[in-house]
């Protein structure tokens, strides 16, 4: 038997060893309790009170109530008015997919809509509520009120919805809202909008979005540990949006959408002595209420794909050559350089061509119109006389002169969309064509033709200034101070009044090309134009486009104003593919014309 000796020594070292590091351990141990207790009561103590108080004091957002818009008589154009909306939180919801089914069948949610609302969840905190469906009608309301115990974590709530009183004839000026997008989301002030909010998508909705939203409130409410209600304050009441008052007048809106009966196009009238536009259409228009909510993939693939272009706002982005309606500016210009005077005469054949050069430009009117002069050429619309009067201009003086008229640029107008033209000159050409500037081109500029693209609202711009003498009065929508201008050229009143004389007679003087809207009432004065769609070849230069398909016939202006002896009202028209400014775009401007008189001219 072997007996192992003691190690007296050795064990007390070991003991030594390992009390030592217990007792490091031990210490650590402590060092870690103390020093997380000095976080938790020291270092985070803010934030865990703040946390608790989070638990016992709910915080919520009051949605501001969206500004209305009125016309200038006071007309209501847009309200908000009550819908309901169902929400859910998912945390609330013991089985999320039996609760999408069930409730699938009482507000109708197809699996398109159903798949849609599973993708969002991906993305929605489960204690945020969740829209799963808007404008909820009166039978979904009910139904979800009966079945309401058996889907816990949904709700139907109240809420405003934006309505549109004329959705159809203010649909591109007034514009529309829809929820806002992910990008205009990021781009806002996030403690005045939240990813539920309604944004203005376009025209004066988007323009005017800041004013008409508003700022929203904060409710408190207070809680006790069972989560029931104990008391509720408003914090911050919100700031409702502002309300516009426009400067269209509803009824002379309503009068110029109809007077287009079945044809396309744009129609613009003007105040002359303020720049206040009292109707602006584009025709087709469109339901904007169909957008509030969402519209759906089949009536929106309707409006996309329809050769009509409702969507497509024909004041503000449509391009047209100006045609014949450049004439008046083109005798201005003359008449200013001294290049003409009122008693200038010339006598046309049918054809210009300029000096050793064999092209001809010819005349509407097949061999001439024989001698006239500035009148003469404004009533009969006399191309030769314009095509020998902007040669000798040149195209840098008709350039420099037409620029403060705003043809061909931005006007400024207080909306959302508005698209520039082109005022031609050489610089232009060079920068964007890389080319010369060639004198046949400043023949064509003479009848508005060429490069030459202007909108109606630049042309309701510049028909206000030719009808103000030289006044400029910024166009607007919404009711404001207007800031009244001058051109920057000292045009003599009697070239004015030359001019004006001209218009008067293109719809009073027997031979004047506008002699159909002639009223016994008032004078009107005018000037009819065509925007060629393609360009005709010498055999057909004198065949009616009315031989023509509808989509290769021009486009149909006319210019007016009246009375013609004391200016009041100035009118824009543009009938696409009318073929004609007399025939097609002249009478609509005679509709509007007449309903303006009646209403301030009893």
């Amino acid at each position: 038997m072997r007996h192992t000796l003691k190690q007296p020594f050795q064990e007390r070292r070991l003991f030594t060893e390992r009390t030592v590091i217990a007792g490091i351990i031990i210490l650590i141990t402590f060092a870690l309790l103390i020093s997380r207790y000095f976080y938790l009561q020291v270092i985070s103590h803010q934030s865990y009170l703040q946390q608790a108080e989070q638990n016992r004091i709910k915080y919520s957002r009051i949605n501001p109530t969206r500004g209305l818009i009125y016309d200038r008589n006071g007309v209501l154009l847009a309200e908000n008015i009550t819908a309901y909306r169902l929400t859910m939180v998912e945390e609330r919801v013991p089985d999320l997919e039996q609760g999408l089914q069930l409730i699938s069948q009482i507000v109708s949610l197809d699996e398109v809509q159903l798949q849609s609302i599973r993708e969002r969840l991906k993305f929605n905190p489960i204690f945020k509520p969740l829209t799963i469906k808007e404008k909820l009608t009166e039978q979904e309301v009910a139904l979800f009120a009966v079945q309401k115990h058996q889907l816990k974590g949904f709700e139907s709530e109240p809420y405003l919805i934006r309505k549109y009183i004329y959705p159809t004839e203010l649909s591109h000026l007034m514009g529309y809202v829809g929820k806002i997008s992910q990008a205009e989301f990021n781009n806002q002030n996030k403690d005045i909008y939240s990813a539920d909010d309604y944004f203005g998508k376009t025209g004066l909705e988007k323009y005017h979005e800041k004013a008409l939203h508003g700022i929203p409130g904060q409710l408190v409410t207070e809680i006790n540990a069972q989560g029931k209600q104990m008391s509720q304050h408003i914090a911050q009441p919100p700031v409702n949006g502002t309300n516009l008052k426009l400067t269209i007048d509803i009824e002379l809106q309503q009068a110029a959408y109809q007077a287009f009966a079945e044809e396309t196009g744009s129609a613009i009238a003007v105040a002359i002595d303020t720049g206040a536009i009292l109707a602006m259409v584009s025709k087709p228009g469109y339901d904007t209420n169909q957008f509030i909510t969402g519209i759906s993939q089949k009536d929106f693939k309707a409006l996309t794909s329809s050769p009509e272009k409702p969507l497509f706002d024909r004041s503000l982005k449509g391009g047209y050559e100006p045609g014949s309606t450049i004439k008046p500016y083109i005798a201005l210009a003359g008449l200013y350089h001294d290049l003409i005077d009122k008693d200038d005469t010339m006598y046309s054949v049918g054809v210009y061509q300029l000096p050793n050069q064999e092209r001809k430009y010819h005349d509407w009117k097949q061999g001439g119109h024989g001698e006239v002069d500035v009148i003469d050429s404004l009533a009969e619309s006399v191309n030769v006389f314009f095509y020998d009067l902007a040669y000798r201009l040149g195209i840098d003086r008709i350039h420099e002169f037409l620029k403060p008229f705003k043809l061909g640029q931005l006007t400024g107008i207080d909306t959302a969309g508005e698209k520039r033209g082109i005022l031609p000159s050489r610089s232009w050409k060079e920068a964007n064509r890389n080319m010369i500037w060639f004198p046949g081109e400043t023949v064509i500029t003479g009848i508005g033709q060429g490069y030459f693209v202007i909108t109606p609202i630049q042309m309701a711009q510049a028909l206000t200034i030719l009808a103000g003498k030289g006044r400029v009065a910024p166009l607007h929508l919404v009711q404001q101070e207007p800031i009244i201008s001058n051109l920057p050229m000292d045009i003599r009143e009697e070239d004015w009044q030359t001019v004006h004389e001209g218009m008067t007679q293109v719809i009073n003087a027997p031979n004047g090309t506008g002699t159909s809207i002639r009223s016994a009432d008032y004078l009107i004065a005018g000037k009819s134009g065509t925007s060629q769609v393609y360009g005709k070849n010498e055999e057909d230069i004198y065949k009616k486009d009315e031989e023509l398909p509808k989509h290769l016939r021009n486009h149909a202006l006319f210019i007016a104003f009246a009375p013609a002896d004391a200016p009041e009202l100035a009118v824009v028209v543009v009938a696409e593919h009318g073929a004609s400014g007399t025939r097609a775009a002249a009478p609509i401007a005679r509709q509007i014309i007449d309903s303006y008189m009646e209403k301030h001219h009893e």
